[in-house]
């Protein structure tokens, strides 16, 4: 892989200082071609020479001129001597660096992925829907041109692959503490990101942030998984009430026992027990029976 390495240049004051000096020679070696030039009249043709060093100086200043450039804010430029990486010049502003270098510019701001919604399995095997965003920068400007080919086409291929990896790492979701995709998102989008660091390093390219923008199951099965949240859902609830119930019935027969208001056998208490749980656990309004009286 190419290692990134800083091209010699001058900039700030010392550029603008260069740049000034170089412009004054430019001009007294143009205004010194041109008097030369009217001073000779018509023997100039048969007496060029003293055309040569004004001309020379002239032509060298304009050569020169040619190694200033400007860097705008959060770009970089990289720089190649004969087919050779010379080096990288991220110093914003006005720069001069070596006039034989051909250059090329390269953005360092942060860019956004948005990945298209794919459909793959999860860890259990059952088909999804997913997409992720990516929050991404150049910060090896030579890797990136180099090293791969079209660095953004390589980002938008490697964060694709690296989204169907992680969805067949983890199930859609699950019981207890397992990780899956819906109950630990801080966890699964670390993951993410941490794969993308190793996929796009190769490129000069470091991921800031990684995320799931799109999760679902895919239509074929939507409706199958609805039912059974739904049921796991339902299931939950009447777990719930159950215990509630059986803690309220609990409590009512240590108080009636605990204060004697009422001495029940056991096929009374199993009588108060049945009757209370099916208040406490009923569906619907429960319509009272009244007693009017007993034939014992």
């Amino acid at each position: 892989m190419t290692s990134e390495r800083t091209h010699w240049h001058l900039g700030g004051a010392a550029a603008w200082a260069g740049l000034l000096v170089l412009i004054g020679i430019m001009g007294w070696s143009t205004l010194a071609f041109i008097s030369v030039f009217l001073g000779l009249g018509e023997r100039w043709i048969t007496d060029p020479g003293e055309l040569v060093l004004p001309g020379l100086i002239l032509g060298a200043s304009l050569f020169l001129s040619k190694g200033f450039a400007v860097i705008q804010p959060n770009f970089a430029m990289v720089l190649v001597f004969v087919g050779t990486y010379s080096g990288t010049v991220k110093r914003n502003g006005l720069v001069l660096v070596n006039p034989f270098c051909s250059r090329q510019s390269i953005s360092l701001k942060l860019q956004n992925f948005q990945s298209p919604v794919l459909k793959v399995n999860d860890l259990s095997g059952n088909p999804i829907e997913i997409a992720a965003v990516v929050v991404w920068h150049v910060s090896e400007p030579a890797r990136a041109i180099f090293d791969v080919d079209h660095y953004e086409l390589f980002v938008r291929v490697q964060s694709e692959t690296a989204v169907r990896h992680l969805a067949n790492l983890y199930s859609y979701d699950g019981e207890g503490e397992e990780t899956t995709l819906r109950s630990r998102v801080d966890e699964v989008s670390h993951t993410l990101k941490q794969e993308l660091d190793q996929r796009l390093a190769v490129a000069g390219i470091t991921v800031d942030e990684a995320r799931i923008s799109h999760l679902a199951y895919a239509p074929e099965i939507a409706m199958a998984m609805l039912k059974r949240q739904q049921a796991e859902a339902v299931v939950a609830a009447r777990r719930a009430i159950v215990s509630g119930a059986v803690s309220i019935v609990t409590g009512a027969l240590e108080d009636l026992t605990r204060t004697e208001l009422l001495n029940l056998d056991d096929e009374r208490k199993a009588a108060m027990v049945s009757n209370l749980l099916v208040v406490l656990c009923s569906d619907t309004q429960v319509q009272p029976v009244v007693n009017a009286g007993t034939l014992y």
